[in-house]
């Protein structure tokens, strides 16, 4: 069982837990390093060079659905060849 480690910040100097939770997200991705950033410096780094750390806002559109005829929004522009359900709808659609 992992446990929780207090490292030290290679850019500010203070000191950050990296916790057993994280070191355990670090061993499943792969990673053999620890972080060498507390987060702030590591969020501000990548703020600097340009890494998105955000997914951006998809656009979303009006549909109703051809099952119950609910008006929902989907993440595509529908087209009148194919039919659009709701997010019910399709689950339950899924399911069979």
């Amino acid at each position: 069982m992992k446990e929780d480690k207090t490292l030290t910040c290679c850019e500010c100097g203070q000191e950050f837990v990296f916790t057993a939770s994280e070191q355990e997200f670090y061993a499943e991705k792969g990673f053999t390093n620890e972080p060498r950033r507390c987060p702030t410096c590591r969020q501000a780094r990548k703020q600097r060079m340009g890494i998105q750390t955000e997914r951006p806002q998809r656009e979303m559109f009006p549909a109703t659905c051809a099952e119950c005829g609910k008006e929902t929004m989907v993440p595509f522009k529908p087209s009148n060849d194919r039919p659009v359900y709701c997010r019910d709808c399709f689950n339950a659609r899924k399911a069979h």
